[in-house]
């Protein structure tokens, strides 16, 4: 009995019976079940239905009878229909409780108990309930002989014609009594067992015939091939790869019994190709670039490679610590015994002595050895000769000794900036010198930190892009502002992108500069002394004419006219307002100040140009042609210092013509004179300012704009105008070039680019002296 079931536990064929005949008796039963609930549902409903049916058609017939009031042919009709063998009771309750009509005669006006289980349906609520659906008034119960019955009760209603023709009934009334039909269920019941039955016997021919053949076509498809199987796999475990194993079918089996066989003969394949593998991996051992030994518990050294018998020279049995770095006893921080420990790998660099003498230097990994249950029987340990390696980083560190030498020297500051995020990442001695700050805190900051933070977007974007950047205002310790030129450039420092930027403090040099600026607005004021002279002596002229008119009428005690008295004042407010305007044009060009790019209206600032010097030209005869375009856009400047760029070229153009006159002894006539145009050319605008002056000569026009250059005698030139000019043209991004004119004489061209969007820009901001 334990052999058998033993063979059941371990069976694959008797696992697959059970579980395949339990299948499917389960499911013949499940389905036989199922459908004998099916089936025993719809005959009760299609019973329900007829005797509801019939119930009806009972009260359709004894409708006209009671309406009539003929018992005796309601009586007539009950009887009748009660003849058929289903039908068990008719009866008719009134209101109370009351048998009016049955099939029984006994029963007539006998009084039931309003609780028996016809009434019970329609009382058992109080008011009784009127409107019942069929399962409501359906119900089952069993007779005195055992059988069951089916009841279905249908309730009599009042109608009109009840009150008024056959019998009294009140209108409020609305049930009259009841239709009680019960039939017998004892043949429905007879032909249901007789069918359930009958399911049954099916569903057990079914379970039998099916589980036969299940268990012989197990036994011949599964479990014969199945034992070939697994003889001719013991055959591979023997190692005979090449065995034929022919199930003797296409089936799946059989086709894993091809399978097996293809498997046997790959598994031999492998094994040939495993061996090469075997022999190739020992020639790698033997012939790898790196040191390999192999190492017991003992630190003993079991295998080793070429590599590390050509660099230490080991004996059979040597200690791994002796042969390489000859010590008597092993190392203080030993990998190989770490490894042994916890079974993982440990690497390191080391150092000892080679057979030649030599000090060598190597990195090294440890790796364990397992035997077939995991224990640990030997360590490997790799090392790679990193002498040369190490010789290269000493130069390196010399080398980079050397770089930090020189880059703490350079005579500028230079910063090394993350890319990304503007960190500064090193700077130089000159760095700190000039900002302030010690190292560490500089170390600490961002670059863009130092700008001012209406400009820090747009400067941050150029540095990014690698340009040079001229003239930014830097924040530095104390709160102080310096001016600096920065050259940007990309680089890589230690394995990151930076930014390499030197800088060149710049304050000194635009202060000077501002210095000169200024000099020279002194220097062209002085020049224009004649003319701003003339400018205020006609309204200091009209000013005296009035007051001494009204002073000479006044020591005569003489009444001056109202009408006359206020044209006199008018004229004095009016001449007062012109001297003031005057001198505050005066006062504004002869400030210094701070240079910020706005949008700027080239035609109002040579119109305002002119209102200085304008009285100074008529004077000398000079003559001015103004040819403007009134619809040139507005250019990125700034008006004060374009201001002294035209009285420059202005004054400029004035003493070329007056040279012109002293060197050919004339004097001023109808072709003096000079002329300003301002247009729109390819998307630029520009200002010609052309005379009829002595021109340029040939060798001066590349010299030109040099500070100190000048073509004027001793004393009536300092040779800063022009390259003041081309100084302020170049900030507002703008260009300045003189050429001959057509009728001899001189034109200077400026253009400036027309800028992008609305609003007045800022561009940056300089020194301010």
């Amino acid at each position: 009995m334990s052999n058998f079931t033993k063979y059941l536990r371990h069976s694959l064929v008797s696992k697959l019976i059970i579980i395949v005949g339990l299948t499917v008796i389960f499911s013949i039963s499940a389905w036989a079940y199922f459908n004998i609930n099916n089936i025993r549902t719809q005959i009760m409903k299609n019973l329900i239905a007829s005797t509801d049916r019939l119930t009806n058609s009972i009260k359709l017939g004894t409708h006209y009878a009671m309406m009539l009031n003929s018992r005796d042919d309601i009586t007539q009709i009950i009887n009748n229909i009660a003849t058929q063998p289903e039908i068990e009771n008719i009866r008719i309750y009134n209101k109370e409780g009351k048998i009016k009509f049955t099939n029984q005669t006994e029963e007539i006006d006998t009084l039931v108990d309003i609780n028996e289980v016809a009434c019970e349906i329609c009382h058992k609520l109080n008011p009784p309930l009127e409107n019942l659906s069929l399962e409501q008034r359906t119900r089952f119960f069993r007779s005195e002989k055992g059988h069951r019955l089916l009841g279905i009760v249908q309730p009599i209603c009042n109608e009109p014609g009840c009150a008024t023709e056959c019998h009294f009934h009140p209108g409020y009334q609305k049930i009259l009594g009841t239709l009680d039909v019960v039939v017998s269920l004892e043949q429905s019941d007879r032909q249901m067992l007789k069918i359930e039955k009958g399911i049954i016997k099916l569903a057990f021919w079914t379970i039998f015939i099916i589980s036969v053949i299940i268990f012989f076509s197990i036994l011949q498809f599964v479990s014969r091939p199945i034992k070939k199987l697994i003889k001719g796999t013991r055959k591979i475990a023997e190692g005979k790869y090449n065995e034929d194993i022919d199930i003797g079918n296409d089936y799946e089996i059989g086709l894993l019994g091809r399978a097996i066989k293809k498997m046997g003969t790959q598994i031999n394949l492998d094994r040939a190709e495993l061996k090469k593998q075997r022999n190739e991996y020992q020639l790698l051992f033997e012939t790898a670039p790196c040191m390999i030994t192999v190492q017991d518990k003992n630190y003993r050294l079991l295998r080793w490679n070429k590599v590390f018998k050509d660099r230490f020279d080991p004996k059979p049995g040597s200690l791994c610590y002796h042969a390489y770095k000859s010590l008597e006893e092993k190392c203080v921080n030993c990998p190989v015994e770490k490894t042994f420990l916890d079974g993982k790998s440990h690497y390191g660099q080391a150092e000892g002595m080679g057979k030649d003498g030599e000090k060598t230097h190597w990195m090294f990994i440890t790796s364990p050895i397992t035997d077939a249950d995991g224990n640990i029987v030997a360590a490997m340990e790799m090392s790679i000769d990193i002498t040369q390696r190490r010789r290269l980083e000493k130069e390196l560190k010399s080398s980079e000794e050397k770089y930090h030498a020189i880059f703490n020297n350079i005579s500028n500051p230079v910063f090394v900036v993350d890319i990304q995020t503007f960190a500064i990442l090193d700077c130089n001695i000159k760095a700190v010198e000039v900002y302030g700050y010690s190292r560490s805190i500089l170390l600490n900051k961002l670059f863009s930190e130092f700008f001012v933070e209406s400009q820090a977007a747009e400067l941050v974007k150029k540095m990014r892009s690698g340009r040079e950047i001229n003239k930014v205002k830097h924040l530095v310790q104390n709160n102080r502002f310096i001016y600096v030129d920065m050259w940007v450039s990309p680089s890589n420092y230690s394995g990151q992108k930076v930014l390499l930027v030197t800088i060149n403090d710049i304050t000194q040099r635009l202060e000077t500069e501002q210095h000169l600026m200024h000099a020279s607005k002194m220097a062209t004021l002085g020049e224009m002394s004649t003319g701003i002279a003339h400018e205020l002596n006609q309204p200091l002229s009209v000013i005296k004419s009035s007051s001494s008119f009204c002073m000479k009428k006044m020591r005569k005690n003489e009444i001056i006219e109202k009408e006359i008295f206020n044209k006199l004042i008018s004229k004095i407010d009016s001449n007062v307002d012109r001297a003031e305007k005057i001198i505050h044009h005066m006062r504004q060009f002869a400030r210094k100040t701070e240079i910020k790019l706005v949008r700027t209206n080239i035609n109002k600032v040579l119109q305002r140009t002119f209102e200085m010097f304008n009285q100074q030209l008529k004077i000398h005869g000079i003559d001015v042609i103004w040819d403007k375009n009134d619809a040139l856009p507005e250019i990125q400047a700034n008006p004060d210092r374009l201001e002294q760029v035209f009285i420059n070229l202005v004054m400029n153009a004035k003493d070329a013509i007056e040279e012109k006159w002293e060197k050919q002894g004339t004097r001023p006539g109808d072709t003096d004179k000079i002329t300003i145009i301002t247009k729109i050319r390819d998307n630029r605008v520009v200002i010609e300012i052309r005379d009829t002056g002595i021109g340029i000569q040939k060798e001066a026009a590349d010299k030109l704009f040099e500070p100190f250059f000048t073509t004027k005698e001793v004393g009536k030139g300092t040779g800063l105008g022009l390259s003041i000019s081309y100084g302020i043209i170049k900030e507002c991004s703008g260009t300045i070039q003189a050429e001959p004119g057509k009728n001899k004489g001189a034109v200077f061209i400026i253009s400036f680019p027309v800028p992008d969007g609305d609003g007045d820009d800022i561009v940056y901001e300089s020194h301010k002296s």
